[in-house]
């Protein structure tokens, strides 16, 4: 299974991410965000969490007009797998390949610890290694985790089975406690938990592990 990484100027959760794919089998490229092509043969493609062009504007929205976000919309519009974790779930609603926003957390501060997230899904390549309801613990590190979205939107995207993962209890605002959200054909990923930093025993959780190892173990049995 083949992964690209993409950094922009600012990301700081490039190299983790990487590791983490890697660490569950995949081989992984790393793409500059003026790069206006995706390398050949790439099955998943994450974006990174940090605080891409210093969070001008909005929040990933700068990032989203990268020349590489085009070719990243393209990939995801042949079906081809996208993970956005942080930055890169802000990136992924300012390219529309997810719906709603993501604004400045209900407590106007920068949250960074560790938090319980519900699974609330399976059925999704990203999190069919869980069971439903299954609690995770997950870091979390922002300060526009803030998920937003209109109650028709809502109704939307429970209806339809798109709410991956929820906060256990409230953390920073979001409509329904959102922690991650799936596109409408399950293959597009916003998350603002870090798995990347609970995928090994020494970040003292691995509970994010499979997310990595279900894209891997599906992607490469395909």
């Amino acid at each position: 299974m083949h992964a690209a990484v993409i950094t922009f100027p600012g990301s700081n959760c490039d190299r983790d991410l990487a590791v983490a794919f890697e660490a569950a089998g995949a081989r992984v490229s790393r793409v500059w965000h003026k790069d206006t092509d995706l390398p050949q043969g790439v099955d998943v493609v994450g974006i990174p969490g940090g605080f891409s062009f210093g969070d001008y504007l909005r929040c990933g929205a700068i990032a989203a007009n990268s020349p590489i976000c085009r070719a990243v919309v393209a990939h995801a519009g042949r079906g081809g797998y996208v993970l956005g974790i942080c930055n890169g779930f802000q990136v992924l609603t300012e390219t529309r390949l997810l719906p709603g926003a993501l604004m400045r957390n209900a407590g106007l501060k920068f949250i960074c610890r560790t938090v319980d997230m519900v699974v609330t899904t399976t059925d999704s390549t990203f999190t069919t290694g869980y069971q439903q309801g299954q609690i995770l613990r997950i870091p979390v590190a922002h300060h526009d985790g803030n998920y937003t979205a209109g109650p028709d939107l809502l109704a939307q995207l429970t209806s339809e089975d798109r709410i991956a993962f929820t906060y256990a209890t409230p953390v920073n605002g979001s409509a329904g406690d959102i922690a991650g959200v799936l596109s409408e054909n399950r293959r597009v990923l916003g998350m603002m938990p870090h798995p990347e930093r609970a995928a090994d025993e020494a970040h003292g959780s691995t509970d994010g592990r499979q997310i990595f190892a279900g894209l891997v173990g599906a992607l490469t049995a395909v």
